[in-house]
């Protein structure tokens, strides 16, 4: 992973090299251009090449010949390199070349050529559009040279905005216009926040065209990406400013937060249970399924977990074929185990959502339980997105979400935050005021519901694809600190993190790490995730006060109050040592200096405590 510094703009900017084309500014890093700007404007958040397998799992690449020439004086730069991808049978290389002219152009040229025969759904350009482009106009250009004018959807758009696209000129700030053109294949658009990623992505190769599709070796591929722009004024530099954290008056009910049962369905050990008792958990989750042979002996453990932790079973009920026999089944067992419910959750086994038919079903089925019954998905909040809930069967809706569907780099992570919640706001507009359950919250993905064939096995001794050694680090926590506060500024209901112990837990396992070449914990030992779930919850039943982040990718904040109590917690986002100022209504300003990754704590009853 790469470190980070803070831009003039006061956008993150992984280490890399600055460059720029005239007017324009920019990040390159390792085959990537990010944080293109004008005068402190974001026009362009990145742009990249992605070689995507069959199951759209993205081939990793590595560079070689890579050549930089900037020339800073004059505004201009050129780069080169090559980019293989090597996975399996997949074996892709391409010849990178992105150039900075000093009339603020910068082109960015992809020739690529196969090795071997494999299936792909992508190869080629992304062009990330920040998000904070939403309800800016733009004019889209079509392939056929026709053009329409639009805007980037407010809330998220559950299709495609924009289709057959050559170029698209958008309105970044009052005057300042950056036109994005494509070459090379036909491109179209789609929200990305549906994923959490903080941007429009228009990529190439419509999804309306048949995929996988077969390459062989020696096919080639060739594109272009130009970005232009000129500055409507002379004063178009944005002087660099310390990261500001601004306490509001507004506020929203903190959520309900719990964690979830370990897959495995093994009980947590006595010292295991005395740990995260510390928690204080708001709820236990425990995903159940009929055809399960240990179904009895799984709801037995969880129901005796929770107990030690005094919260109630969050139970997920996965369905299949025969959903109302499966669904009596689950129920006979949850009865004679007789577990504090906070709600169930009802999915259909590997769909995208649930139907009408099994939420009648599980309604005629469950009731007598006298718990809320809610569905939604399982998968990405996409899914809930385009198949919207119909309401009237449901006591909340339900979706999960993790930050590395595209991309898995720090400062991409980071990005995610904000727009998780905007998924909240969006299901806001169509959920009929329902309670809003996100569960789980994952660092990686679970399972991916757009899968075309079977996942590749994990190789001996790695890490499964599920488990991020991050969720043991410090990063783990600034970003749990921060999926938190928007999601409960947005007015979430109810969350769940990650898992109680292990590779995807919140504290590592009584045994220890079973790869601890690979996740290097120290057994029984909380992560530092924990302790932010620790710190949050001990504001149950309390407020989230609204904070505005100057430079959010930089520091962000949390700020919760109860019974007069406040406290701010302030995260530096970075890998680098970050000062920040925190100033509000009432109260004299203060200053803050954090380290790499530090989360700092103040807490009294003033405005900014």
């Amino acid at each position: 992973m790469t470190d980070s510094v803070l831009s003039e703009s006061g956008l993150r900017a992984p280490a890399g090299t600055e460059v720029r084309a005239g007017p324009l500014r920019a990040r390159y890093e390792a085959g990537t251009l990010r944080y293109v700007t004008l005068g402190g404007h974001e026009l362009v958040r990145q742009v990249y090449a992605a070689v995507r397998d069959h199951n759209w799992g993205t081939v990793p690449a590595e560079l070689h010949d890579e050549q930089i020439d900037v020339d800073e004086p004059a505004g201009r730069f050129t780069i080169t390199f090559v980019s293989l991808h090597q996975q399996g049978d997949i074996r892709f290389s391409w010849r990178g070349e992105i150039d900075g002219r000093p009339d603020g152009t910068i082109s960015f040229r992809f020739d690529g050529q196969a090795g071997s025969d494999f299936l792909r759904n992508r190869i080629g350009f992304c062009v990330l559009h920040p998000a904070s482009a939403a309800g800016k106009p733009c004019v889209v250009t079509h392939t056929g040279g026709t053009r329409t004018e639009s805007a980037f959807p407010q809330s998220i758009m559950p299709h495609q905005p924009f289709l057959d696209v050559a170029a698209i000129r958008h309105e970044a700030a009052s005057g300042v216009w950056c036109t994005v053109t494509m070459e090379g294949d036909t491109f179209e658009t789609e929200d990305q926040r549906n994923w959490t990623d903080a941007s429009f992505k228009t990529y190439c190769t419509p999804l309306n065209l048949p995929f996988p599709v077969q390459v062989s070796a020696g096919d080639r591929v060739s594109q272009n990406i130009t970005i232009q722009a000129q500055p409507s004024g002379p004063a178009m530099v944005a002087a660099p400013q310390m990261p500001t954290i601004t306490v509001t008056t507004a506020r929203t009910p903190l959520p309900a937060i719990g964690i979830g049962a370990n897959e495995d369905g093994v009980s947590l050990s006595g010292f295991e249970r005395e740990t995260l008792r510390e928690l204080k958990p708001a709820h236990l989750r425990v995903e159940l399924r009929a055809g399960d042979p240990r179904l009895d002996e799984r709801i037995s453990a969880a129901t005796s977990d929770s107990a030690a932790l005094s919260c109630p079973l969050e139970l997920a009920v996965f369905v299949a074929a025969d959903a109302s026999a499966e669904l009596r089944r689950i129920a006979d067992a949850v009865q004679r185990a007789r577990p504090d419910i906070a709600r169930w959750l009802v999915f259909q086994d590997r769909a995208h959502a649930t139907s009408p038919d099994i939420l009648r079903t599980a309604r005629t089925i469950l009731s007598p339980f006298d718990a809320p019954i809610g569905g939604g998905t399982d998968a990405f909040f996409t899914e809930l997105n385009r198949n919207r809930p119909e309401t009237s069967l449901l006591d909340c809706v339900s979706y999960s979400i993790n930050p590395q569907v595209h991309a898995f780099d720090h400062a991409t992570l980071v990005e995610t935050l904000e727009a998780q919640g905007e998924t909240v706001r969006t299901a806001q507009t169509f959920c009929g005021g329902k309670p809003l359950v996100v569960s789980p919250i994952t660092l990686k993905m679970r399972w991916n519901p757009n899968a075309t064939g079977p996942e590749r096995p994990t190789p001996q001794g790695e890490l499964p694809y599920r488990v991020d050694v991050r969720q043991m680090q410090p990063f783990g926590a600034v970003w749990t600190l921060g999926s938190i506060r928007y999601l409960a500024e947005a007015g979430a209901s109810s969350l769940t993190y990650y898992e109680a112990t292990g590779w995807l837990g919140v504290m590592e396992r009584e045994s220890g790490s079973p790869l601890p070449d690979r996740f290097p914990s120290q057994p029984g030992t909380p992560f530092p995730l924990f302790h932010v779930l620790s710190a949050v919850n001990a504001f149950a039943g309390g407020s989230v006060i609204h904070v505005r982040a100057s430079h959010p990718l930089a520091v962000d904040a949390l700020m919760l109050e109860r019974a007069g109590v406040r406290r701010l917690m302030l995260a530096n986002m970075m890998a680098s040592p970050q000062t920040a100022r925190v100033e509000g209504p009432g109260a004299a300003p203060i200053t803050v200096a954090l380290s790499a990754y530090e989360i700092h704590a103040v807490q009294s009853g003033s405005t900014h405590g």
